[in-house]
């Protein structure tokens, strides 16, 4: 019965608020007083039902909860005669459970989707010569494995024949395919997007870079025990010194009614309510400007955060490379930009597409005698002109003459972390492209409103190499930026600056996030991103927009400002009416009654505040 009674506490929390309703419609409409006492009894027996329960339950393991003394305050209330008290009482505890409930309650499905995305099968060497599917448990250190186009790499391993380009956003985050040869390493769960591969088994089953990140997910979870409420906490006090007041009070004037109006009027009824109004109008106010916080304890860290860590990829910038800088040489460019869109046509290059995107509509002709040149580009013959496509390299085997401006302008190119794409027609450079992962519009004014929000330290930590993260940091002007950073190396950091004593979040919104997600204190994830991430997290950031991060964080502190304001309004009122009811002769049941349910009023309106919050003008 207990448990039943438990499991269904909303639906009776809903029950109770129509008997309530019901009761004062039939007194102040239909003047039907019978109505309104029963209906009010019905209600409290019912909101006390699962309070009181609780209340014993904490009894059992010896902890004094506010259960314990709004059961009592209920009983007392009946013995007094006064059901309006009791009825409201527990049908405002009841909701407040409810609330919190909704907005504290996390589906922590992110180990289960981690291990959905991880490979399953493999095709596996045989003794005969042949290739055969095995399930993944079944590869051993040292197998030769074939891994075809559009499939998972089955474990870390090493290429030992064959060509392709594989995505590792599930590992490193970034979403430029890497170019695999004989030699590169590949890790599991990272996909080959074209080409054929055979590679040897380094590591398999939990010693995979991905078997770790599931490792460290479950690891970071586990730390992050819940926090005790501050109610509770308070309560752990509160509660047994407004029960010895009632007895004391009761000893000494052996007035039982008066013992019963303490009880009565110590009932922390504003108390109960004010925080999870709070929590829920901060909530409500995220979810309209498109953040979701996933809770009170969510809202506690973040409103104190000092350090901000970033992924790069999807988070500071757009998540897909895209030409950032053109430089044009000569005459007939649009020729030549004909040439360059024909060969990338027909490259599986991981920058052809970005290239094809930016010139847009073109004239296509014919190519013919294509030569791929590994690690330097593509040689081809077009209208009977030959047509180098590549990289520096490339251009210097092609003895193509690079003046002064030229080598200028390729200097600041890699310096401003670009890919470089050249184009040569006949010896002659034509074309110069830079591609990068560009820098999200408007992330340099949100990083100074973290700033002036009292962000002492934003740090950048990615996979990407240092270059590319310098160039990004220095347009930002970031506190410090690391590249070359695998999963592990990304949540061994957050561990430490946790150590070092700071409050930290960390933004990302790809898989190999979700360790440091979990690990910091605040794991804030793009919208946009995995589910894993977003599962991870505390705060998501809802269409992958970075400009709502500052309303974010400015919300969660006006939300915890506001919860502060609250306990103190509702503890304060508290000890005035009960310092009221003990020293003065003009304090009584219907004038405490009335500053009591003023106090519940007086919280629920300064947290509705909050749907209105904007960030402050002094933070633009």
């Amino acid at each position: 019965m207990q448990r039943l009674i438990l499991k269904n506490r909303n639906t009776i929390a809903s029950m109770s608020g129509v008997l309530i309703a019901l009761a004062f419609l039939s007194k102040w409409v239909l003047g039907n007083l019978d109505v309104f006492h029963w209906a009010l009894i019905i209600a409290s027996i019912l909101g006390a039902a699962p309070i009181a329960i609780q209340a014993y339950q904490a009894l059992k393991v010896k902890v004094v909860s506010i259960d314990v003394l709004v059961t009592i305050a209920v009983l007392g209330a009946f013995i007094i005669g006064n059901f309006e008290e009791s009825a409201i009482v527990t049908f405002l505890f009841l909701f407040g459970a409810f609330l919190e409930q909704r907005t504290l309650n996390k589906t922590r499905s992110a180990i289960r989707e981690l291990t959905e995305m991880a490979p399953e099968t493999a095709l596996k060497l045989m003794e005969n010569g042949e290739f055969e599917e095995v399930n993944v448990d079944e590869v051993d250190v040292g197998d030769v494995l074939l891994v075809k186009t559009g499939a998972k790499v089955p474990v870390d391993g090493t290429v030992i024949s064959g060509e392709g380009s594989v995505n590792e956003a599930s590992i490193t985050g970034e979403s430029m395919p890497v170019a695999k040869e004989k030699g590169s390493q590949v890790y599991a769960g990272t996909i080959l997007d074209n080409g054929t591969i055979q590679i040897v088994a380094d590591r398999v089953g939990e010693d995979t870079t991905f078997s770790k990140i599931i490792e460290l997910v479950e690891e970071a979870q586990d730390s992050k025990s819940e926090a005790e409420r501050f109610i509770d906490r308070f309560a752990k006090y509160y509660t047994p010194a407004v029960l010895v007041l009632s007895f004391i009070v009761w000893l000494i004037s052996r007035n039982v009614e008066l013992a019963i109006t303490i009880l009565v009027l110590g009932c922390p009824g504003a108390l109960v309510i004010g925080v999870p109004v709070s929590n829920v109008a901060g909530i409500g106010n995220g979810a309209r400007h498109g953040i979701l916080l996933k809770g009170s304890e969510v809202i506690g860290h973040f409103s104190r955060l000092d350090t901000i860590a970033f992924d790069k990829t999807g988070t500071l910038t757009m998540g897909h490379p895209s030409v950032a800088e053109t430089q044009y040489y000569g005459e007939n460019i649009e020729e030549a930009l004909g040439y360059l869109a024909s060969i990338e046509r027909e490259s599986d290059h991981p920058l052809a597409k970005a290239v094809l995107d930016r010139i847009g509509e073109t004239t296509f002709s014919p190519v013919e005698n294509t030569e791929v040149i590994k690690g330097e580009g593509i040689v081809a013959t077009i209208q009977g002109r030959r047509v180098a496509v590549g990289n520096v390299a490339l251009m210097e085997r092609e003895q193509v003459k690079l003046d002064e401006k030229a080598v200028a302008d390729i200097d600041r190119f890699e310096k401003d972390g670009n890919s470089l794409v050249l184009t040569a027609v006949d010896g002659e450079l034509k074309i110069l492209m830079g591609v990068r992962d560009q820098i999200r519009p408007g992330v340099k004014e949100d990083l100074q409103r973290l700033r002036k929000l009292g962000v002492k330290n934003l740090i950048m930590l990615s996979g990407d190499n240092q270059g590319t993260v310098d160039a990004v940091s220095r347009v930002l002007g970031l506190t410090e930026a690391h590249g070359n950073m695998l999963p592990e190396d990304k949540a061994a950091f957050i561990k430490k600056l946790i150590d070092d004593g700071k409050i930290v979040a960390f933004v990302g919104d790809g898989v190999n996030d979700s360790p440091s997600l979990a690990f910091a204190h605040i794991g804030i994830a793009m919208g946009g991103g995995t589910d894993v991430a977003i599962e991870t997290s505390d705060v998501v950031l809802m269409n992958s927009d970075f400009s709502r991060l500052p309303h974010a964080l400015g919300l969660a502190k006006a939300t915890a400002r506001n919860m502060r304001q609250n306990i103190f309004i509702a503890v304060g009122v508290v000890l005035v009416l009960l310092a009221s009811l003990i020293f003065s002769d003009w304090m009584n049941m219907s004038i405490g009654m009335l500053v009591h349910e003023g106090s519940i009023l007086a919280v629920i309106l300064n947290g509705m505040r909050l749907l209105r919050y904007r960030l402050p003008r002094r933070y633009a």
